[in-house]
């Protein structure tokens, strides 16, 4: 009898593919939208101080200068991901990056607080948008097996974008910290990844997924083939185009979903509580005000810009170890970890700043060595772990509009934490104020430990039957 031909496409699993050039450079590229992001929330720390003596801000127009930016990054979030299903993950990143461009320009030449306000809104609409629609993009063009690698990419832009901005923010001080407008070249110089990023996006392919969901079959093939090169495999298209075709036909989600069902409610209650502890340790008040409490404690000259870039390399160091530690460490114990890291650091900052005398060589020393280890526990264990988890609780259905709303939560959190940190430090004093931070993460740790849930290691389907039994 002859022998029986065995078709190797049925019977041979995929090739796993590794990091080729193609998509090496596709990652590289979207993820400029992250280094923007981390840029332009990260310079407002070196400039503010110019700002407020050129402009004359009161503790409040210093604290609306900070924080309109995410006030406009929370509509942002919440609209962009729309405009993405609609017009394309592509289309949307390439205006954004000329919304960048505009924006950036328009705050570097405002002449009054006024123009710069409202152009610090508008590009925290562009990094709010950006915020929900690059790891979206990366999760779509990357293989399944390097989706996690590639996603955490635009983590570490972001961070890595915050700690350029401190050291160009340190270079400007020292070399023209005499002008009353160096801050203007301090913001103007973001508008250089922002070409960067419509240049780039001008070569880099749509997301196959959404090719598949707005009818465009061949042309997603044609993606694949593109970005996987050696290793495409057309039962991947296949896939995308079964799931295309199952988002087609699911009705969308409403915001009312989220609190109409009981065991839905009580995820949606769970992941917002995730977006307000992401916040409440402080962390965009030591992002934003970082160079003006270091030169309050002791830092002189450019000192306090110098001293600045040392958080900024601290946040880059632990996100990278939060990428290594999410593969053996369960979410609930890194977030635990966290919040008994920053609290304990807050509290140290804290007390240090009240009984350290003023004048004293040690206190700007110890104040910063606290900054340090508290940035390092929440970048690496809360401001990584609750993004995460926030990712992976809500079930398929309501998956888009729960993520969009948590966003939109954290945004708004920015937004209150940034507007009023000057106003409380002006009121209370900047060591009064921290221990306000430190009650807030005392909560939390309560919350965490007897509400939420261990995430690692269970699927999405195991983590929709666990919260549908209670």
């Amino acid at each position: 009898m002859p022998e029986t031909q065995v078709n190797p496409s049925r019977t041979e699993p995929p090739r796993r593919q590794e990091m080729n050039g193609r998509l090496r450079l596709i990652a590289t590229v979207a993820t400029f939208g992250g280094l923007l992001f981390g840029y332009d929330t990260g310079v407002i720390n070196g400039a503010l101080p110019s700002i407020v003596a050129d402009l004359r801000l009161t503790p409040f127009l210093e604290g609306l200068v900070a924080s309109i930016l995410p006030f406009g990054g929370a509509w942002g979030a919440a609209f962009g991901g729309k405009l993405a299903d609609r017009y394309g993950r592509r289309r949307v990143l390439m205006i954004l990056a000329v919304v960048f461009v505009v924006a950036t320009i328009g705050c570097s030449i405002a002449p009054t607080v006024a123009v710069l306000v409202t152009f610090r809104c508008l590009l925290g609409l562009a990094v709010g948008a950006c915020s929900v629609i690059v790891p979206v993009f990366l999760a779509e063009l990357a293989p399944s097996h390097l989706r996690g690698r590639v996603v955490a990419q635009n983590e570490l832009m972001i961070v890595g974008g915050q700690a350029l901005a401190f050291v160009f923010n340190a270079g400007l001080a020292t070399a023209f910290g005499h002008l009353p407008h160096v801050w203007r070249v301090m913001l103007v110089l973001a508008t250089v990844p922002a070409l960067v990023l419509w240049i780039g996006m001008i070569v880099v392919p749509e997301s196959p997924r959404w090719l598949a969901r707005h009818g465009a079959v061949e042309k997603m093939f044609q993606v694949l083939r593109r970005i996987r090169e050696d290793s495409y495999d057309r039962r991947e298209g296949e896939t995308v185009l079964e799931l295309a075709h199952e988002d087609e036909h699911r009705p969308a989600a409403r915001i009312t979903d989220l609190v109409r069902v009981p065991w839905i409610r009580r995820i949606f209650v769970l992941g917002a509580s995730m977006a307000v502890i992401n916040q409440i340790s402080g962390i965009n008040a030591i992002q934003y005000y970082g160079v003006t409490v270091l030169q309050d404690v002791g830092f002189g000259g450019n000192g306090a810009f110098y001293a600045n870039i040392i958080p900024g390399i601290m946040g880059v160091v632990a996100v990278a170890l939060a990428m290594y530690l999410l593969k053996h460490v369960g979410r609930r114990t890194l977030l635990l970890t966290g919040l008994v890291g920053t609290a304990t650091s807050l509290t140290g900052f804290a007390v240090s700043y009240l009984t350290i005398p003023e004048g004293s060589p040690a206190r700007a020393w110890v104040i910063l060595a606290c900054i340090v280890v508290f940035v390092g526990f929440m970048q690496c264990c809360i401001g990584t772990v609750t993004w995460l988890y926030m990712s992976e609780i809500f079930p398929l259905n309501v998956r888009g509009v729960g993520m969009g709303v948590c966003a939109w939560i954290l945004w708004m959190m920015t937004f209150l934490v940034g507007l009023t940190f000057p106003v409380l430090t002006d009121a209370l004093g900047v060591g009064y104020t921290i221990m306000i931070f430190v009650v807030l993460q005392l909560v939390a740790i309560v919350w965490v430990y007897c509400v939420a849930p261990e995430t690692k290691d269970k699927s999405l389907e195991e983590l929709e039957r666990y919260f549908r039994a209670g």
